[in-house]
């Protein structure tokens, strides 16, 4: 009875742990470039006009904000398809953007709710 219980409970604990997360294609599917100078601005509560200078590697992205009136800092994120989720590493400045070609837009926090649209500079 020992012998026939542990593997059913070997494979059970295999075929759950495998459904726990996604898989390995959508955790490193990048369909955008967000390489390159990014110009806009942010409205809400605080509008501001914002400067983006991105490098991207695979999924990561680095680079520096800059927000008129505010402040300049690096950034840090990541792009998961055609999503541009990022944050300010020495202010509290974060968001996730949609990429459309040479357009991005979305929500982002600086520190309240704010919609954000950017254009890729050539």
């Amino acid at each position: 009875m020992k012998l026939v219980i542990w593997p059913l409970v070997a494979t059970a604990l295999a075929v759950g742990s495998g459904c726990a997360r996604p898989d390995w294609i959508e955790q490193t599917l990048v369909t955008v470039d967000v390489t390159g100078l990014w110009r806009g601005s942010s409205k809400g509560a605080i509008s501001t006009s914002m400067e983006f200078t991105l490098q991207q590697s695979g999924p990561k992205v680095t680079g520096q904000l800059r927000m008129t009136p505010g402040s300049t800092g690096p950034i840090e994120g990541t792009v998961s398809g055609d999503i541009f989720t990022f944050r300010e590493t020495r202010e509290r400045v974060t968001g996730k953007l949609q990429v459309n070609g040479d357009e991005m837009t979305g929500s982002g926090s600086a520190p309240v709710q704010v919609t954000i649209q950017l254009r890729r500079q050539q």
